[in-house]
């Protein structure tokens, strides 16, 4: 736990989902999620270099194939820790505990594209005659958190958005003042999480029967998670209240310059007023206000409908398979097997994603 807690300090790329607590808790009793294995390289016996979590293609994909596959932490961000210092040779150690293991390709679901940590890897493969194969690619919202936060929701959203924005503000107003809270100390984040968790599970996915809440399971891992993450100081719970009645509230988790919007949860009873966008609009001022946070991560679905309109940055996601050897039969199996259930199953998870996405928007 503390050489896992070191290298989450120096790592190349922030990751807030693999951040030792975080991912502990969600290994513990997540519902799906348990039961993680550990790539693990070391410099020497006492100093931690990379880590990945990791699963079987088995379990991943229900697909009988010697490959690793890199495990969920319930945020959609895979990207292995590297040393910042030695992140080549953290590479190294990681494919090489996964030849080890009897794994013929590593694959890392939901991998930042563009960021040092897939570098390391692309520049470590080159030498070797390798080349990582990007199965499926998107962009997802992001916010550059060191701009002025007023001009850059003006730009973002216009003047005749914002004001109608203000209209409902000062309509949600009618129940109440309208207060942004934030949550950081242990004592407020285990009763701020009560909240999130109310809130969350009072909408569409409460009625669909994947709210946190609604697996015990899950309602211990982020209990658990952020408790500990407050321990930290890398979470914090953002509650919008109009009086005393929380119409709105959010995750957020913090790895070095990095944030992290993990989930919202919603009132519908105030729907009409947009909670979860005047949430996400106090949100935006508070992180750029923090000049600790330099980019924020939505972590949210490509073509998001209630972020992507507010954060016009973009960051490059991607599924990557990484061949552990040149020219092995293995891995186009590997890859035709996933290339088949892609082509059976991309048109359906896209049609999921535009509903679940359309629910969420408020």
């Amino acid at each position: 736990m503390a050489q896992w807690r070191a290298l989450s300090m120096r790592a190349v790329e922030p990751n807030g989902y693999y951040l030792p607590e975080w991912e502990l808790a969600v290994n513990a009793s997540a519902r799906g999620r348990v039961g993680a294995d550990m790539l693990s390289a070391w410099r020497d016996a006492s100093t931690l270099i990379g880590l990945a979590p990791v699963i079987s293609m088995w379990r991943a994909y229900k697909m009988p194939l010697p490959a690793l596959v890199g495990a969920d932490p319930y945020g959609t961000l895979c990207t292995p820790l590297l040393d910042r210092d030695v992140a080549e040779e953290a590479v190294t150690g990681l494919l090489q505990r996964a030849r080890q293991a009897g794994a013929h390709a590593l694959i890392f679901r939901a991998i930042s594209l563009d960021g040092p940590a897939m570098k390391a890897f692309t520049d470590v493969l080159d030498r070797a005659g390798i080349a990582p194969l990007v199965l499926q690619s998107h962009v997802r919202a992001c916010l550059d958190a060191t701009g002025d936060a007023d001009e850059l929701l003006r730009e973002a959203l216009g003047a005749k958005k914002l004001k109608d924005l203000r209209r409902q503000r000062n309509r949600l107003a009618e129940h109440g003042d309208v207060r942004f809270e934030v949550a950081r100390t242990s004592a407020e984040i285990a009763a701020a999480v009560e909240t999130f968790l109310v809130l969350e599970a009072s909408g569409w996915k409460g009625q669909r029967g994947t709210a946190l809440s609604q697996d015990d399971g899950d309602a211990a891992f982020v209990r658990r998670g952020t408790a500990a993450l407050a321990g930290t100081g890398q979470c914090e719970i953002v509650t919008l209240r109009a009086g005393q009645a929380p119409v709105a509230s959010a995750i957020v988790l913090r790895h070095q310059d990095r944030a992290f919007y993990f989930k919202l949860g919603v009132d519908e009873r105030f729907a009409k007023f947009s909670p979860g966008v005047q949430l996400t609009l106090e949100l935006t001022r508070h992180l750029c206000a923090d000049p600790a946070i330099r980019l924020v991560d939505s972590t949210a679905a490509p073509d998001h409908p209630m972020i992507n309109p507010i954060w016009r940055g973009r960051l490059a996601i991607g599924d990557v398979l990484i061949p552990l050897q040149r020219r092995d039969p293995v891995v186009g199996l590997i890859r035709a097997a996933l290339g088949l259930r892609g082509a059976i199953r991309e048109p359906l998870r896209r049609i999921v994603h535009f509903i679940r996405a359309r629910q969420e928007k408020s």
